[in-house]
Parts: C-alpha cells; structure tokens; sequence
C-alpha cells in the first residue's frame, strides 16, 4: 500500500476486495493518490464518480458549439444547465487556483485503468437523473430558494488553501459541511448524497474481478461504506420521479381558480374585475420581465416575459422565461465563439454575464423565478379583489 493511507479504505466482502480512495475533485494530491494506488494494486475494475455523460464530456471535451441552444430551451433544461454551468464553475476557480485541472483525479483513474488493462466502470448515476430528483424533492419554495442561491453563488470569489482543501477529505470535516448544506436544503441530502452513495455502492459491488479500485469524492466513502453491505435496486434509483396526482391537481385547479374569481367579480362587478385582470397582469408581468432585466436581456424580451406571463401563469405546462429565451436567442443568437468560451467565462461574473449563451440561462431562470412570485403577490390580490366585493 502506498505510504499516506489517511485517505483510502480497505473492505472485504463475498470474497471481493474493494479498496475505495476518498479525493477533493480539485486536489493535485487526490490525482498522485489514485495513479499510486492503481499501480501498485493493479485492480480488475476500477470504478469512477463519473456518470456517460460527464465520461464523455472528460474524454472528447466540452464540445459545447454542438449545443442547440433552442433545443435546450425547448426541451426545459435551460435551468439544469445553469444549475451544473454554476457547479462546474466552483469546481474550476478552485482547481484554477492550485493550477490543476477540476476532476484531475477522475482523468487520472480513466488513465490509469487503462494502463494496467483494467475495467473501467462508470459508477455514479446519470446526473440529469440527479437533478431531476433534486427539483422533485424540493417543492415550490424551495425550489425557488435552491435557484436564487445558485444565482447568488455566480457573485461568490471563493479561495481557499490547499491546507484546507486537504481537510475536506476528514471525517469531521465531511459531515461538519454536509451539516451545514442540509441546514438550508434538508431534503438535498437524500438525493444528492444519500441515494447515490446507494447507486455508487450497488454499481462498485457489482464491478467485475476479485479486486477493485474505486475513485470517490470523500463525501460518498462514509455512506458506501455502509451501503455496500445491502442490496439496491438500481431500477428504483433511476427513476424520475412523476408528479403526484395531488401536484397536478393544484397545478391546474389554481389557474383555473384565478379565471373563475376574475370572471365571477366581473360579472358582479365590471369595475372590480377589471382591477383584477389589472392586478394579474401587472404582478406577473412586471415581475417576470424584472427577472429578465436583471438578467440584462434585449428590450424585446424583456418586453415578451411582460406580455406572455399573463397567460403562461396560468398554465402549468409552459413558463414566460422560456418565451423571453427564446426570443434573447434569436435576436442574440450565441456564436460558435461563445460556445468555445463558455469553459473560461463560467470562472467570473463578468463572464457569465457577457457570455450569450450564459446570458439566455440566466433570462430563462430569472423570467420564471419572478413569474412564479408574481403568481403567488397577484393570486393573493386577486382573492382579495373578490372577497372585497362580495
């Protein structure tokens, strides 16, 4: 074994060693830890934190002026990329900072895998999956709290020494920090941690040979530890979770609630139903096209947010921040240039700013954030408007 073992854990388990390294995903370190490892153990399999994806994006690289921006919009997953853009960005500012690259360790255990003639296993679970869990698992105010506090990350200059970094790879360290996280986002824990420890244990028991390296952000050796003595069903942990009845249920009776409050008070009273529509269309539109301002987008989309979020409030299937995308990308179509930056400019907020393709994310996310909120003010109003004249 090599000399600092501080960092690696031995189990034995139905005639199968597992020998799992915990690593800082921006530790030059975590990267000389694994290549030492894998050399000298010179495993059957070596399974990586790694889902195809982000395997892919590793081995071909950020191809990103293949990306059809519209696609994105269209298919709703503006919000995720924004969301994994904001995480990849902490990773590389702090690997920037030490002169590495983020997930060195991840390359190093690919590279070294297949020089020892190893298995390569993409261990971790498909990260859209992931999020997909995480959005469902949050409910409607936290969702907005989880966006505003990525956002709000975009501002963070975070730098720590490699002194530091070392330390997250300590025990108390670990679930000091896991502590503080579920503090804000309680129910985060379950399936950013806890199900994937799940997933990464089942998928390292399941790797093929008698011994097995695996690479692991320190996070997840805690819990596999545990988990890797229990079956899972990997099925279960794959699913996406579908929208309860009861979600579908408010999602529509709460629009259709507002037209009928609106309707109903017209009727009696065309004056206060006027205030009404007045009230709706202000608070939704003000609010929406105000997040696509503060998102710095073309007049004229700020100007579709205002128009659309009217009406896309009142259906749960569609959203004003994709209309006001949209519109940001066609008037401001990203070029292949954009695209090719996109890797640099996530490191710093001028970046994401001035970048167009980071630009109508931040359109789509904001738009919706201030049409949601403008749903709930102008929802309140509206009821009030119709208890008022009763």
């Amino acid at each position: 074994m090599p000399g600092d073992t501080q960092n690696i854990t031995r189990l034995n388990q139905a005639g199968k060693e597992f020998i799992l390294i915990a690593t800082a995903h921006v530790s030059k370190h975590s990267a000389e830890q694994v290549k030492e490892v894998i050399e000298l153990e010179r495993p059957d399999s070596v399974c990586i934190e790694l889902d195809e994806q982000r395997y892919q994006t590793i081995v071909e690289g950020n191809k990103w002026q293949d990306t059809d921006i519209f696609k994105i919009i269209k298919e709703k997953k503006a919000t995720l990329l924004l969301a994994n853009l904001v995480f990849s960005s902490f990773q590389k500012r702090i690997a920037k900072q030490f002169g590495i690259n983020a997930g060195q360790e991840m390359i190093q255990g690919i590279d070294s895998a297949k020089e020892i003639g190893a298995n390569l296993v993409l261990a971790d679970r498909n990260i859209q999956i992931t999020f997909s869990r995480i959005w469902h698992s949050v409910g409607f105010w936290g969702k907005i709290k989880l966006m505003m506090e990525i956002i709000l990350s975009i501002f963070a200059d975070e730098s720590i020494t490699e002194e530091e970094l070392e330390e997250l790879k300590s025990q108390d360290m670990l679930n000091s920090i896991l502590n503080d996280f579920t503090k804000s986002f309680p129910k985060l824990k379950i399936p950013l941690i806890d199900e994937r420890d799940q997933y990464l244990a089942q998928k390292i028991k399941e790797a093929p040979g008698q011994k097995v390296v695996a690479v692991l952000g320190a996070a997840h050796v805690p819990g596999i530890k545990e988990e890797i003595k229990k079956e899972h069903d990997l099925g279960v942990l794959t699913r996406v979770p579908a929208k309860s009845k009861t979600t579908k249920i408010i999602g529509w009776s709460v629009p259709a609630l507002i037209i009928v409050l609106i309707v109903y008070t017209f009727i009696a009273n065309p004056s206060a139903g006027a205030q009404q529509t007045l009230s709706w269309v202000l608070w939704t539109g003000c609010l929406a096209a105000l997040g696509t301002a503060l998102a710095f987008g073309h007049p004229f989309s700020i100007l579709t947010a205002f128009v659309v979020a009217p009406i896309t409030t009142l259906h749960p299937l569609i959203a004003a921040g994709w209309f006001a995308g949209l519109t940001q990308a066609y008037i401001r179509r990203p070029s292949v240039r954009d695209f090719e930056n996109l890797a640099e400019d996530i490191f710093s907020l001028k970046g994401f700013w001035n970048n167009k393709v980071t630009r109508i994310l931040l359109i789509v996310t904001l738009a919706n954030v201030g049409g949601s909120v403008g749903t709930l003010i102008g929802g309140a109003d509206v009821i009030r408007l119709f208890i008022e004249n009763l």
